[in-house]
């Protein structure tokens, strides 16, 4: 049944005909509101290496493949201005636009903290007020419902992001967090208070209840913890606060009443605000954000009462994963590595390995040192650095020196012993692709999980081989996906023959380049020890003592 009271009929108010959703009250208001710790911040420990200075050789190799990473995001971005301004994306090979986030200049938003830390003041400016001016009425989205976590993290992320890194604290970005805040608040004015995923602004306009989905994965529905906190803190306001953190308490509750207790399955359902039923488990698709934001909120929540919550949800997490979700694959170097695959469960004595890779994954690598790091967990590091070199694996074997989207190993009977047979393999698998026994998904998508992991190992380890790394994955993205405009999803990595796709994410922006700069920047920019990032790579300031 609908809740009782307020009338959720969204009016329409002003000369821009934007929602007024500053002015909504709910139709399921929570009784009270759960709000952030009030106890001052508690130091946290040190996260970044303690780095020495380069020798001024390595500083100047370092300055210019920087430049180098520079060079191909202005490349990009002119070709953005000039093609698909404000637009979502531009198609980096015929040079028109798309819309596939709500029309409201996707690309534009994420990329705003990227031009700042690039320091290109210029452009950012330009960008700043290209942004605040976008009309984030939904009744004129280009898109029949919206993805409110897609929305949250690039658009409500880029916002928040650009105001933390500016000095002169732009009110301007504040405000259009605020109203992005208000629209993503009324996706979760439901009976439950679990958000519509797939919310409908016309069902919004007209006054038409909308639902939790009956089913959902849970990377849309518990993902929004780290932008609805930080837009609590910074405004004082404790709405979103409470929105997120009555998901988390449902997790908390849930987290061990699953087939593998510890980890919540994939699929979900919302509407029962159910994460048990479901039996199929990974780090990946469908999950992935959900368990990096454990580790982050606790830094975001600087270590507070309320943070030991999200470091608790992680570390049983991550116990049951290296327990059933982490192999070490047979490859012909007997190289120590790790992948993640995916688990199927009805129980923990039934639970089946499938030995499938996904780029999705090798965030993993760099949210287990952060959150090693954090909870002072050196085991954790150390796994999260052979996760790491894992996804280095998969880049470093293909014909492109490009990693696949979707892959299938044959994990190791042991991860102790684990000889490479190599006429054992070719009888078993064949010699096409050996170390991998399918590709199931070739692409290429410019995706930022592996250089991500490698910055994050760099930073927080120190290893200057991580750098070279970092370089050799670098030039061979440029190689393989450069466009006379801009770059372009390569069709597949064992077979670049087959070309490219007219297609580059905005995260290619906001995230794969951001990282790489960052990579061979000075390690006090942007500093782990001041920042934290969020899921599509924009930092958010965390909170100090």
């Amino acid at each position: 049944m609908w809740c009782q009271g307020f009338s959720v009929r969204l009016n329409l108010i002003g000369a821009s005909n934007i929602l007024a959703f500053s002015e909504h009250r709910n139709a399921c208001p929570p009784v009270s509101l759960l709000i952030l710790p009030s106890e001052r911040p508690s130091p946290l420990p040190q996260i970044q290496h303690a780095f020495e200075a380069s020798p001024s050789e390595t500083s100047a190799l370092l300055a210019r493949r920087q430049e180098e990473v520079k060079k191909v995001f202005q490349r990009g971005w002119t070709s953005y201005k000039q093609n698909a301004w404000l637009s979502d994306e531009l198609a980096p090979m015929t040079g028109t636009s798309k819309d596939t986030f709500g029309g409201w200049g996707a690309t534009l938003v994420d990329s705003l903290d990227t031009l700042w830390i690039m320091g290109l003041k210029a452009e950012f400016e330009e960008a700043v007020t290209a942004a605040v001016s976008i009309d984030f009425n939904p009744a004129k989205a280009s898109l029949e419902t919206i993805n409110v976590f897609e929305t949250t993290i690039r658009y409500l992320g880029g916002f928040l992001s650009a105001y933390d890194l500016t000095e002169c604290k732009d009110a301007r970005l504040l405000d259009k967090a605020v109203e992005l805040g208000d629209m993503i608040y009324a996706s979760f004015d439901t009976p439950n208070r679990m958000p519509v995923t797939r919310w409908s602004p016309q069902k919004a306009v007209k006054g038409t209840n909308q639902y939790p989905a009956k089913e959902g994965i849970i990377a849309e529905v518990a993902s929004s913890s780290m932008e609805l906190t930080r837009l609590s803190q910074l405004t004082g306001d404790m709405r979103w606060f409470d929105a997120i953190q009555r998901i988390t308490n449902v997790l908390d509750k849930q987290q061990n009443k699953t087939k593998l207790p510890g980890l919540w399955p994939v699929g979900c359902s919302p509407l029962s605000a159910d994460f048990t039923n479901d039996s199929t488990f990974n780090l990946g698709a469908m999950a992935d954000s959900a368990y990096e934001y454990l580790p982050k909120m606790y830094a975001l929540l600087g270590g507070t009462q309320a943070a030991f919550q999200y470091g608790r949800l992680y570390r049983n997490a991550m116990d049951t994963a290296m327990q059933y979700l982490f192999f070490r694959p047979m490859v012909p170097d007997n190289a120590d590595i790790l992948i993640s695959g995916e688990t199927n469960a009805q129980d923990p004595s039934s639970a089946s390995l499938d030995a499938e890779g996904q780029h999705l994954t090798c965030y993993l690598g760099g949210t287990l040192a952060l959150g090693g790091r954090l909870l002072s967990n050196e085991t954790h590091i150390e796994i999260g650095r052979k996760l790491t070199d894992g996804c280095i694996w998969t880049y470093q074997n293909t014909p492109t020196g490009l990693m696949p989207e979707i892959f299938r190993m044959e994990a190791c009977k042991s991860p102790f012993n684990c000889k490479f047979d190599f006429k054992q393999w070719i009888s078993d698998h064949g010699s096409q692709h050996i170390g991998f026994t399918l590709v199931r998904d070739g692409h290429y998508r410019l995706r930022p999980e592996a250089i991500e992991s490698v910055f994050y190992l760099y930073r927080i380890t120190g290893d200057r081989k991580l750098q070279d790394t970092a370089w050799e994955m670098f030039q061979a993205i440029e190689k393989h996906t450069h466009t006379d405009l801009a770059n372009a999803s390569l069709r597949d990595v064992m077979q670049p023959e087959l070309g490219n796709e007219d297609s580059m994410e905005s995260f290619w922006f906001g995230e794969t380049l951001k990282y790489f700069y960052l990579i061979f920047s000075e390690p006090d920019l942007i500093s782990l020890d001041e920042f934290v990032f969020n899921t599509e790579a924009h930092p958010f300031r965390i909170p100090r003592p």
